[in-house]
């Protein structure tokens, strides 16, 4: 029953966490010009994010839903604003500078994981998304059962963990093939895409 719980957890975690949006782009990022530790605590920042958003989906804490979808246009405007900022940053970034900061600069980790859970934060279509896969697995999280709701959440949290663990190693085993050229270009073509995924969502939102 509880490793049941925990498994179902986990799979839901990577249900969650595949989808390639512009989060798993500035992973990508992140581990091609610094390595695979940014890339990863990039990563754990959304799978933090993401477990915040199940436990109010898997509660059905209908206030804090209530708020999000008040406020959904803020946090949609808010959410496209950074991540323009952040594309438009990524493109012009300089990733010889980058690489030389980071070398010096271990503590930004923490810096790349706080960016990216608010980032993630930012978006609260992610609250629908697990009302959907918890419909599909009928589940319901109860207060009632503390044992079982840590199970489930926790196995969430592991589950989009080991995603972006996946992706980032995957990443980093052929990030020793990109010179300095090509990680210049790799910046434009991560940029490019997270601004226009930013644009896109604004767009397809506003003539919805």
């Amino acid at each position: 029953m509880f490793l049941d719980l925990f498994a179902k957890g986990v799979i839901i975690g990577l249900f969650a966490s595949i989808p390639l949006g512009p989060i798993g782009v500035l992973c990508v990022q992140k581990t091609i010009n610094k390595n695979r530790r940014a890339g990863f605590y990039a990563g754990l920042g959304a799978a933090s994010s993401d477990t915040i958003y199940a436990i109010i989906a898997g509660f059905s804490l209908n206030y804090i839903i209530e708020v999000i979808r008040t406020h959904e246009v803020m946090f949609r405007f808010f959410g496209a604003g950074i991540l323009i900022i952040l594309g438009w940053h990524i493109f012009k970034s300089d990733p010889s500078a980058d690489v030389q900061k980071y070398k010096r600069k271990t503590a930004s980790y923490w810096q790349d994981y706080f960016f990216t859970f608010l980032l993630t934060f930012s978006n609260p279509l992610a609250i629908l998304i697990f009302f959907s896969i918890f419909a599909r697995f009928k589940l319901v999280i109860s207060g009632g059962e503390p044992l079982e709701a840590g199970l489930l959440i926790g196995g969430i949290f592991v589950g989009a963990s080991l995603w972006w663990l996946t992706l980032t190693s995957i990443v980093n085993m052929f990030r020793h093939k990109f010179n300095m050229q090509n990680l210049r270009l790799g910046n434009r073509i991560a940029g490019s895409v997270i601004v226009v995924f930013a644009i896109i969502t604004l767009l397809a939102y506003w003539l919805g």
